[in-house]
């Protein structure tokens, strides 16, 4: 499971930390489960969120698999829960979109656009942990998007409204 921590300074994000939490050592889904809940209530009380931005779940080929990502979603909404941090929750292909452009694009196009635009030096060697980011700043534009007072009718207008986003 990926996260990214953001903090926004002159309307601007800049990365805190990422990293992915680590499960392979845990057989039981059930210590999964735990281990999820309680390294989240860790990272909320190391660095405070004010929000907690998640991916939501998709319908892919194998059910179960589905069914534990579910599990592990509503554990880590019940940790932010438990700090009454409200939750905001972002479909993979908007969340693609937000950061490329491309609601299809792959796990590589969205580490190669994050390391670029929030100058990262290295990036993680499990790309969960960019993904997790990704959902952080997707809830950025969305946020910094509700403050723009008109919409945004073509990429020239984009560009004008955007220009740190541009490399």
């Amino acid at each position: 499971m990926g996260y990214g921590i953001i903090e926004i300074i002159n309307n601007k994000p800049n990365l805190i930390t990422l990293n992915s939490i680590s499960l392979n050592k845990l057989e039981d889904h059930f210590l999964k489960l735990k281990s999820i809940f309680e390294q989240t209530i860790l990272l909320i009380d190391k660095y405070n969120p004010d929000e907690l931005a998640i991916e939501s779940q998709f319908f892919g080929k194998n059910v179960q698999s589905m069914l534990k990502l579910g599990r592990a979603q509503g554990v880590a909404i019940s940790a932010a829960l438990s700090r009454s941090i409200p939750i905001f929750e972002y479909a993979p292909r908007k969340i693609k979109m937000a950061i490329t452009g491309n609601g299809a694009a792959s796990k590589e196009q969205v580490a190669a656009f994050l390391k670029g635009y929030l100058q990262i030096k290295e990036i993680p060697e499990k790309l969960d942990a960019t993904d997790g980011l990704a959902v952080a700043v997707c809830h950025f534009f969305q946020d910094n998007a509700l403050v723009n007072d008109k919409p945004i009718k073509n990429w020239s207008d984009f560009i004008k409204k955007n220009p740190d986003r541009i490399k």
